[in-house]
């Protein structure tokens, strides 16, 4: 392969993974998974988690995780849901996974989140108080000096 060609196929291979990317953050509360993402760009499974992984610094599922997290705390801000109904709301099949992934990204229990939430956002726009809460990884945390 030529360099040209190398990076043109590179510059095809960005463009599928922002359509995998695109489609994980339209889709967050469909079913999906690896091969399904996969499939619609038509790349293997590992192909697609290592070009994933490499262009964006996580796996295709820990993104997905990442964006059902996200929108699990705007629900939960909200105050109006259960847990458990949060937790089907934004995709999850499993309330155990769901509370451990989102302790894992929060620092916090989903039902302890909801409680502290509705009282620490108070006042504050809905767009405002989903940028200062996003959660921010344990790597991430380390860089930007966040905790």
């Amino acid at each position: 392969m030529t360099s040209s060609s190398a990076e043109s196929q590179r510059l095809r291979d960005l463009a599928l993974l922002r359509r995998v990317r695109d489609r994980i953050d339209r889709e967050h509360a469909q079913p999906l998974n690896v091969e399904a993402l996969a499939r619609g760009v038509n790349m293997s499974a590992g192909h697609l988690s290592r070009e994933f992984r490499r262009a964006y610094g996580e796996s295709p599922y820990s993104y997905l995780m990442t964006r059902r997290v996200e929108r699990a705390m705007a629900l939960l801000r909200r105050g109006d849901m259960s847990v458990t109904e949060v937790c089907f709301a934004v995709g999850c099949s499993s309330l155990g996974t769901f509370s451990t992934r989102f302790t894992e990204l929060v620092g916090v229990p989903p039902s302890v989140y909801r409680t502290e939430a509705s009282r620490g956002t108070a006042g504050i726009p809905s767009c405002v108080a989903k940028q200062v809460t996003r959660p921010i990884r344990n790597r991430e945390a380390s860089s930007t000096g966040r905790t």
